[in-house]
């Protein structure tokens, strides 16, 4: 292993080098990061999920350097141009940008203007005007005079052609005008010719201007999308007069004709070589770095979705409201199985109300319903007023349910699976009424990016997006843990070690056999080895199994040390379990071993206090105000409630019934100064806002949570 890789991350996360190199080991021996972090405490000195996550980045972005290094010495190797000197110097380049640097003078190059003045045999004339040290210019450009290069002006031309490349493949002139980008440059925002009526929607961004440095990345990718569609001109630069400043500083000497020869190819090769370099290099990295914080966002509302509170296993009614095609119904069982569907039309057009209260009491006490999802679409408020004015014979409670993502479940491959027989509007219905029951369980049947919380997630790099995306998911389900027995295909794929031929072989298994009744059964599923088991097992629970441990988080490899416990203490692990009294008496120190540490202790009692424990907590109604259903119900003043639907860098958007969400501004969130609005508020949290504008045209509505009574 890499020794320097080790000291660097080390140095990164200000842990221990021995952590970070455990880590490694882990990882290469194909651990995965919920793994490690929950059961591999003592190898990694408890590292948490993050930081484990770093550890695995920095190593890639380590090697991919390295990578660099090797092409780039082997292709001025075979050049034959690699001296001792050289070769130190791209051995102690840190960075791709300084790798990149020191290779342009010798990467292969399109024919250029300046290497069309070599072949014409400028170069010494370049060399001679470089120096500043012939003080009759002109007479010299004479001698280079010939049937390509027919005139002086024409000599000196070509001689300024290759100075100017010169000075952009100079290091020392690349990082000062890096430096000038890094600390001055401003990004400039144009409409495109003739776009203004076309792009209106960018109308914030016709003229805009401000320091790169301080763009947030909500507007910067805003900026980007808008180029990118054809309605903004974007450029990215400080100020031109001070940089070709710098470079006169750095080349131009005296002030003889010669020297003007220079600073000509000065501004010359800022304008045309350096400055167009530098703005990609900049657009590039600032594209990259606000790619980075909207992904981190979106991650952060994926996480915050998947283990938003489940009801449980409960009988549901499902509905996905409508109109004119009516509201599709659908009644599950506490596991989430299909019983019934069919189509009521309570609204306009036709109006069918009493009829359609009938039948919705019939399905309530039919099915023994405990709970009503309605979908948050169109026609929800209207559903939502009639399902509450419904008097049941039992203990009804209703949510609404958000439908993000739904249609593109309910016309997936997935869906088609699951319900052959059934046509798009009954599966979105099942899935408004999976997405209560178990949020995480449903919500890993659709593309993260479908869900409908994140900041520009079309516009970031679709590849580093699914890798964040994938591994939020998988953090999840793993955290929350799989019931063996009832987990869907899908959700199997993300627990720890499984994918998705291991968690199709688990259902088949399940068909063939029946239910598992032990975590030691699992050994039994085709292509389960020895590591797939060790990775899996600590994540997936058997309710009811004969050894209580195999529902709960405890980890096989250490079943021995709780029933050493239990032995000690004269009783049996249920007992154990079951006893607070007993759990005291343990004391800890004693079950200390080469392999069994302190970290990984403390986990186990704690897991005996709760087994099994959904770390999510549990689900409220929330109500919308009455007489609220339409933008037009909405005025300046009001104090509503709501609910957080999506969580950005610039602010939160609350839903309050009115089929728009509001923006609650990252200025409004507070009293005080808010850096992250993940501060003050969570997805799904239930809010009271303050109305500040309605805008109807441009469906704007924004609101305030200051000073709310």
């Amino acid at each position: 292993m890499n020794e320097i890789y080790i000291k660097k991350i080390a140095a990164i996360l200000a842990v221990k080098e021995w952590q970070v190199e455990n880590t490694i080991n882990l990882l290469d021996e194909g651990a995965t990061i919920p793994f490690i972090s929950r059961y591999r405490k003592e190898a990694t000195g408890s590292l948490d999920e993050v930081q484990i996550e770093v550890i695995k980045d920095q190593l890639a972005k380590l090697k991919e350097i390295d990578n660099r290094r090797d092409t780039i010495l082997k292709t001025i190797e075979e050049q034959g141009l690699l001296n001792p000197e050289l070769k130190s110097k791209i051995d102690n380049a840190h960075t791709l940008i300084e790798l990149e640097d020191i290779y342009l003078p010798y990467k292969p190059k399109k024919k250029t203007r300046a290497t069309k003045a070599k072949e014409k045999g400028l170069e010494p004339l370049a060399s001679l005007i470089f120096k500043q040290q012939e003080l009759n210019i002109l007479a010299k450009a004479e001698q280079f005079i010939t049937n390509e290069v027919p005139t002086v002006d024409d000599a000196l031309q070509g001689a300024r052609d290759i100075i100017a490349e010169w000075i952009n493949e100079n290091e020392r002139a690349r990082n000062s005008i890096r430096r000038l980008f890094q600390h001055e440059a401003t990004i400039q925002s144009n409409v495109a010719k003739g776009k203004d009526e076309e792009g209106i929607k960018y109308r914030d961004y016709f003229e805009w201007e401000e320091p790169l440095k301080r763009c947030p990345s909500h507007r910067l990718l805003a900026m980007y999308r808008g180029e990118n569609e054809g309605y903004l001109k974007l450029s990215i630069e400080p100020d031109p007069d001070k940089a070709i400043e710098i470079l006169e500083e750095q080349f131009v000497r005296g002030v003889y004709d010669v020297s003007e020869q220079v600073r000509l190819a000065v501004k010359d090769s800022y304008k045309r070589l350096l400055s167009p370099s530098m703005e990609t290099e900049f657009k590039n990295a600032a594209k990259e770095l606000a790619d980075e914080e909207a992904i981190r966002v979106f991650a952060e509302n994926l996480r915050q979705l998947l283990l938003a509170p489940p009801l449980g296993q409960k009988s549901v009614l499902a509905i996905d409201p409508g109109y004119r095609t009516g509201c599709k119904i659908v009644c599950l069982d506490a596991q989430g199985n299909l019983l019934h569907n069919e189509t009521i039309y309570p609204h306009q057009p036709q109006n069918e109300t009493a009829k359609s209260i009938k039948k919705i009491d019939t399905l309530i006490d039919s099915y023994k319903i405990d709970a009503i999802a309605i979908g948050n679409g169109t026609a929800s408020r209207e559903t939502e007023s009639l399902i509450k004015h419904i008097k049941f014979s039992r203990d009804v409670k209703v949510f609404v349910v958000s439908e993000d993502g739904a249609s593109i479940y309910s016309a997936s491959p997935v869906a088609r699976e699951e319900f052959p027989e059934y046509d798009v509007t009954v599966r979105g219905s099942v899935s408004i009424g999976r997405r209560l029951m178990d949020p995480l369980a449903e919500l890993v049947k659709i593309d993260a990016k479908s869900i409908g919380v994140g900041q520009y997630q079309h516009d970031v790099d679709q590849n580093k997006l699914k890798g964040k995306l994938d591994q939020v998911v998988e953090s999840c389900v793993n955290n929350v843990g799989v019931n063996l027995n009832t987990a869907s295909k899908h959700l199997l794929t993300y627990i720890s070690g499984l994918g998705p031929q291991l968690a199709q072989n688990i259902v088949d298994y399940r068909k063939e056999n029946g239910a598992f009744n032990s975590r030691k059964d699992l050994q039994k599923v085709k292509r389960m080895g020895d590591k797939a088991f060790q990775q899996s097992a600590g994540f997936l629970r058997i309710a009811n199994a004969q050894n209580p441990l195999d529902n709960s988080a405890v980890h096989p490899e250490s079943y021995h040390v709780v029933e050493k416990m239990a032995s000690d203490l004269k009783c049996n692990i249920t007992e154990l379990i079951k006893s607070e009294d007993l759990r005291k008496q343990i004391k800890i120190e004693n079950y200390i071993t080469k392999e069994v540490g302190l970290p990984t202790l403390k986990d186990i009692l704690n897991e005996l206090a709760k087994p099994g424990r959904d770390p999510r907590q549990g689900i409220k109604v929330f109500e919308f105000a009455e007489g609220i259903k339409k933008m037009e119900d909405v005025k300046v003043g009001m104090e509503l409630p709501g609910i957080v639907t999506n969580i950005t860098n610039f602010g939160a958007f609350v839903d309050i019934g009115v089929k728009q969400d509001g923006l609650v501004h990252i200025s409004q969130l507070a009293n005080r100064f808010v850096k992250d609005p993940n501060e003050i508020v969570k997805l799904h949290q239930h809010v009271k806002v303050k109305v500040l504008e309605v805008d109807a045209a441009r469906k704007r509505i924004q609101l305030s949570m200051k000073e709310i009574n």
